[in-house]
């Protein structure tokens, strides 16, 4: 299924921080050894097999560094697409200059969104269709848009995009509410319209938030069999969603489990960097 691309206002703010971290008043190396009039031809290659994700980003950096200059921007490939190694995801062509400034910042917002985008591929498919996968807020500060868009190429599904769309009441919440039925009674309260999703890590209080009508109760590291017996006991009551320690080897196994969802921190936190090159080659015009 196509996900829909990023909203513009979403990313260029950040490729322009981005790019201003990291070229100040300007690249002195390049400043220094490349020609004015050089042009240059560049490939985005993928070095090892990937889930493509984030070229509208990486379009963004090159044409910001460009300015008024002509960029010529070729995509092989669509976001949401497999690459195998060796595959050209695009064809940059430019001022040279351009292509070695701009080159870093494109490359590390790329690598980053291709390998969350595989990385949920690689859950989604072990997963077959039995339990949705979501991702987590656990994401890089100020990078949570283009970081859940990489999920949702790879197949994945968000949850919450942060405190302000979702009750989502946590241990410490109910420490401070006074109990669980306190805690869902004060949400739905304060806030009638949304949905409200509460932790659980016992299956006495999984029962005890399906008794009290969480719409969602999350089953914060509880083991295989204990889920299975805590999503019977719920019987249907409310959505369950497993969480805590999710792996890529157990989510064939969780799967299994009855659940409705697991959400995966792993996805943005400490994801691996897909592997991509930028080769430039350049001619004096």
């Amino acid at each position: 299924m196509a996900v829909a691309a990023l909203d513009p206002a979403e990313y260029e703010e950040l490729v322009r921080r981005a790019l201003a971290e990291d070229v100040g008043d300007g690249d002195v190396t390049t400043r220094a050894t490349v020609p004015d009039n050089s042009q240059g031809t560049g490939v985005l290659l993928a070095k090892s097999g990937l889930v493509l994700a984030g070229m509208d980003v990486a379009v963004s950096v090159f044409r910001q560094v460009a300015r008024d200059a002509i960029i010529y921007f070729d995509r092989r490939m669509a976001d949401g697409e497999w690459a195998d190694a060796g595959t050209e995801l695009a064809i940059v062509e430019g001022p040279a200059a351009v292509l070695l400034t701009a080159e870093r910042t494109a490359l590390n917002l790329l690598q980053r969104m291709c390998g969350i985008a595989t990385a949920a591929r690689r859950y989604v498919e072990a997963a077959g269709g039995r339990v949705t996968v979501l991702d987590t807020r656990k994401t890089t500060p100020m990078l949570r848009a283009i970081e859940k868009y990489a999920v949702r190429v790879g197949g994945a599904s968000n949850h919450r995009f942060g405190l302000y769309d979702q009750i989502l009441i946590k241990d410490n919440h109910v420490r401070l509410a006074g109990g669980i039925l306190r805690a869902i009674a004060a949400a739905r309260r304060r806030a009638p319209t949304l949905k409200v999703e509460i932790e659980a890590q016992s299956i006495a209080e999984a029962i005890e938030a399906a008794d009290a009508g969480a719409d969602v109760i999350l089953l914060d590291n509880l083991t295989t069999p204990e889920i299975r017996d805590a999503v019977a006991k719920i019987a249907g009551r409310a959505k369950t969603e497993i969480s805590g320690g999710i792996t890529l080897d157990r989510i064939p196994e969780l799967a299994t489990t009855g659940a409705d969802f697991v959400s995966v921190g792993a996805l943005t936190h400490s994801v691996q960097a897909a592997d991509i090159s930028f080769e430039i080659q350049t001619s004096i015009s």
